[in-house]
């Protein structure tokens, strides 16, 4: 990635990123500057917009119209979640499509749906991105995915679809959750609950993808969604937390905002 960042750089171009954050969300927090580090490691420019979290939706929007109309920034990444007050929809839609890196406004998603997306959630795309680097096998494979959030699960869910595997969506109000999981090939959870799956859960050999990351109620370090422990030992591979989805999430960011960049020679 900074390989292709210096190429970049002696057309004149260096490629840069904007981030908004709404509100003083500790997880948030982290992140944020997680990417902003990642940026200048690779030589990405990285803009900071962080606003109160009794803005406006209409101050959001307009910020993000703002960033939109600017031709030094290759990328606009909304920090997710939003405060309850805002509709995500609205927020989202503000980004002009070429420069929604995370992939997530209503047009991306679309794109997605009918197979030709632009930008795609940098935290499904890393998921592939891990299985092919692992030379798993998708095609023809049961995949379950717990979670159908728009940051995950659903556009995990189609991607997998577009490998040809056979997917199936689990979620709060699913019936006989675990005898579906315990059916998955590949198993990707999602669901923002600390080490809700565990190894009694999963079926032998499966492929275990963890993209949680909780503090536990007594405190101590973060854990994933998965119980990493009793996974390990039913799985056939299985992401850690911390250092499985996240960096790989990051990586992507980056990824998506150099492609931008790319467009725009």
């Amino acid at each position: 990635m900074k390989l292709k960042v210096q190429e970049l750089g002696k057309k004149g171009i260096v490629p840069s990123l904007a981030a908004v954050l709404v509100g003083d969300d500790p997880s948030s927090i982290v992140y944020v500057n997680m990417k902003r580090k990642a940026c200048e490691e690779v030589g990405i420019i990285s803009h900071l917009y962080h606003l109160p979290s009794l803005s406006s939706e209409e101050e959001v929007v307009e910020l993000i119209k703002r960033l939109g109309e600017r031709e030094d920034i290759n990328g606009i990444l909304i920090q997710h979640p939003l405060p309850p007050h805002m509709d995500e929809m609205s927020v989202f839609s503000a980004i002009p499509p070429e420069k929604d890196v995370d992939g997530l406004s209503p047009l991306s998603l679309g794109k997605l749906v009918f197979g030709r997306p632009t930008f795609v959630s940098c935290t499904a795309l890393g998921v592939i991105e891990l299985l092919n680097h692992y030379n798993i096998q998708i095609e023809g494979k049961e995949a379950v995915v717990i979670g159908r959030s728009i940051i995950v699960g659903k556009p995990i869910a189609l991607l997998l679809l577009q490998y040809n595997a056979t997917v199936t969506i689990c979620h709060s109000r699913t019936q006989n959750l675990w005898e579906k999981t315990k059916q998955a090939d590949i198993l990707v959870v999602a669901v923002g609950k600390a080490e809700y799956v565990r190894g009694e859960h999963i079926k032998e050999g499966a492929v275990v993808v963890d993209c949680g990351y909780n503090r536990p109620p007594g405190g101590g370090k973060n854990v994933g969604d998965v119980h990493f422990p009793s996974a390990q030992e039913k799985a056939s591979y299985i992401t850690p937390v911390p250092g499985g989805v996240g960096p790989m999430t990051i990586a992507m960011l980056l990824k998506n905002t150099v492609k931008s960049a790319e467009v725009s020679i």
